[in-house]
Protein backbone atom coordinates (compact mmCIF):
# COMPACT_ATOMS: atom_id res chain seq x y z
CA UNK A 1 0.00 0.00 0.00
CA UNK A 2 1.40 3.39 -0.94
CA UNK A 3 2.31 5.77 2.17
CA UNK A 4 2.23 9.33 2.38
CA UNK A 5 3.59 11.97 4.90
CA UNK A 6 1.74 15.05 5.90
CA UNK A 7 4.48 16.95 7.31
CA UNK A 8 8.58 17.51 6.23
CA UNK A 9 9.96 16.94 9.59
CA UNK A 10 9.16 12.86 9.29
CA UNK A 11 11.99 12.89 6.29
CA UNK A 12 14.21 15.28 8.58
CA UNK A 13 15.72 12.74 10.88
CA UNK A 14 16.47 10.31 8.30
CA UNK A 15 17.97 12.61 6.00
CA UNK A 16 20.43 13.48 8.99
CA UNK A 17 21.10 9.55 8.90
CA UNK A 18 21.53 8.89 5.24
CA UNK A 19 23.88 12.14 5.03
CA UNK A 20 25.63 10.87 8.26
CA UNK A 21 26.21 7.53 6.36
CA UNK A 22 26.90 8.68 3.08
CA UNK A 23 29.86 10.92 4.67
CA UNK A 24 31.15 8.36 7.16
CA UNK A 25 31.54 5.92 4.54
CA UNK A 26 33.22 8.36 1.87
CA UNK A 27 30.59 7.67 -0.60
CA UNK A 28 29.39 10.22 -3.42
CA UNK A 29 25.72 10.38 -4.75
CA UNK A 30 26.88 9.03 -7.66
CA UNK A 31 28.21 5.94 -5.35
CA UNK A 32 25.02 5.48 -3.37
CA UNK A 33 22.96 6.08 -6.85
CA UNK A 34 24.75 3.28 -8.67
CA UNK A 35 22.99 -0.41 -9.26
CA UNK A 36 19.33 1.58 -8.58
CA UNK A 37 18.40 1.75 -12.38
CA UNK A 38 17.02 5.46 -11.15
CA UNK A 39 18.99 8.89 -12.21
CA UNK A 40 21.58 10.45 -10.11
CA UNK A 41 19.28 13.88 -9.32
CA UNK A 42 16.12 11.57 -9.14
CA UNK A 43 18.29 9.91 -6.36
CA UNK A 44 19.98 12.74 -4.42
CA UNK A 45 16.74 14.28 -4.38
CA UNK A 46 15.02 11.39 -2.75
CA UNK A 47 17.84 10.84 -0.17
CA UNK A 48 16.88 14.65 0.47
CA UNK A 49 13.57 13.75 1.04
CA UNK A 50 11.95 15.47 -1.90
CA UNK A 51 10.96 11.62 -4.17
CA UNK A 52 10.17 8.01 -2.74
CA UNK A 53 12.30 5.65 -3.70
CA UNK A 54 10.79 1.88 -5.67
CA UNK A 55 11.38 -0.48 -3.01
CA UNK A 56 14.28 -2.56 -5.01
CA UNK A 57 16.04 0.93 -4.94
CA UNK A 58 15.51 1.95 -1.66
CA UNK A 59 16.92 -1.75 -0.48
CA UNK A 60 20.17 -1.28 -2.62
CA UNK A 61 20.40 2.20 -1.28
CA UNK A 62 19.53 0.58 2.40
CA UNK A 63 22.48 -1.83 2.07
CA UNK A 64 24.87 0.67 0.53
CA UNK A 65 24.59 2.89 3.79
CA UNK A 66 23.62 0.35 6.52
CA UNK A 67 19.80 1.17 6.89
CA UNK A 68 18.04 -0.52 9.18
CA UNK A 69 14.50 -1.94 7.33
CA UNK A 70 12.61 0.97 8.72
CA UNK A 71 14.87 3.56 7.08
CA UNK A 72 14.63 1.13 4.13
CA UNK A 73 10.58 1.21 4.34
CA UNK A 74 10.46 4.93 5.24
CA UNK A 75 12.45 5.94 2.21
CA UNK A 76 9.57 4.64 -0.06
CA UNK A 77 6.96 7.31 1.51
CA UNK A 78 6.00 10.05 -0.43
CA UNK A 79 7.42 12.52 1.48
CA UNK A 80 5.98 16.23 1.53
CA UNK A 81 8.21 17.74 -1.13
CA UNK A 82 9.59 21.71 -1.74
CA UNK A 83 12.01 22.44 1.34
CA UNK A 84 12.43 26.35 1.53
CA UNK A 85 10.51 28.78 2.96
CA UNK A 86 11.31 32.09 2.53
CA UNK A 87 14.47 33.50 0.38
CA UNK A 88 17.27 31.01 0.49
CA UNK A 89 20.46 32.19 3.06
CA UNK A 90 22.69 29.26 1.79
CA UNK A 91 24.46 30.68 -1.16
CA UNK A 92 24.42 27.88 -3.74
CA UNK A 93 20.84 27.90 -3.32
CA UNK A 94 20.25 31.53 -3.37
CA UNK A 95 22.07 31.58 -6.88
CA UNK A 96 19.44 29.63 -8.18
CA UNK A 97 16.79 31.50 -6.71
CA UNK A 98 18.78 34.60 -8.60
CA UNK A 99 18.70 33.17 -11.61
CA UNK A 100 15.10 32.73 -11.70
CA UNK A 101 14.58 35.72 -9.92
CA UNK A 102 16.03 37.82 -13.36
CA UNK A 103 15.28 34.78 -15.48
CA UNK A 104 11.79 33.44 -14.54
CA UNK A 105 9.71 36.04 -16.14
CA UNK A 106 11.58 35.91 -19.77
CA UNK A 107 11.21 31.36 -19.24
CA UNK A 108 7.27 31.76 -18.85
CA UNK A 109 7.03 34.59 -21.78
CA UNK A 110 8.79 32.09 -24.12
CA UNK A 111 7.29 29.33 -22.86
CA UNK A 112 4.14 30.93 -23.49
CA UNK A 113 4.98 32.10 -26.62
CA UNK A 114 6.02 28.72 -27.91
CA UNK A 115 4.12 26.39 -26.24
CA UNK A 116 0.80 28.49 -25.35
CA UNK A 117 -0.63 28.75 -22.09
CA UNK A 118 -0.04 25.93 -19.82
CA UNK A 119 2.54 24.93 -17.35
CA UNK A 120 6.04 22.93 -17.40
CA UNK A 121 5.68 20.20 -15.37
CA UNK A 122 7.93 19.13 -12.38
CA UNK A 123 6.31 15.90 -11.83
CA UNK A 124 7.16 14.57 -15.47
CA UNK A 125 10.30 16.17 -15.06
CA UNK A 126 14.12 15.02 -15.64
CA UNK A 127 17.14 17.30 -14.58
CA UNK A 128 20.81 16.84 -15.19
CA UNK A 129 23.83 18.41 -14.25
CA UNK A 130 27.59 17.92 -15.97
CA UNK A 131 30.78 19.97 -15.15
CA UNK A 132 32.47 21.34 -18.55
CA UNK A 133 35.62 23.05 -19.27
CA UNK A 134 35.28 26.70 -19.27
CA UNK A 135 37.66 27.93 -22.50
CA UNK A 136 38.02 31.12 -20.25
CA UNK A 137 39.49 29.01 -17.62
CA UNK A 138 37.95 26.71 -14.91
CA UNK A 139 34.69 25.13 -15.26
CA UNK A 140 31.15 25.98 -15.92
CA UNK A 141 27.96 23.80 -14.76
CA UNK A 142 25.51 22.66 -17.44
CA UNK A 143 21.92 21.83 -15.80
CA UNK A 144 19.49 20.75 -18.19
CA UNK A 145 15.34 20.89 -17.05
CA UNK A 146 13.51 18.94 -19.12
CA UNK A 147 10.26 19.27 -18.41
CA UNK A 148 6.76 17.84 -20.06
CA UNK A 149 4.30 20.76 -21.41
CA UNK A 150 0.92 20.80 -20.20
CA UNK A 151 -1.50 23.20 -21.72
CA UNK A 152 -3.97 24.58 -19.56
CA UNK A 153 -8.04 23.01 -20.21
CA UNK A 154 -10.44 25.78 -20.16
CA UNK A 155 -13.55 23.93 -18.55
Amino acid sequence: MTQSHAYKDTSLELTAKILDAKARKKLSFEDVTEGTGLGLAYVTAALLGQHPLPEAAAKVIGKKLDLDADSVARLQIIPLRGGLDGVPTDPTIYRFYEMIQIYGTTLKALVHEQFGDGIISAINFKLNMKKVEDPEGGHRAVITLDGKFLPLRPF
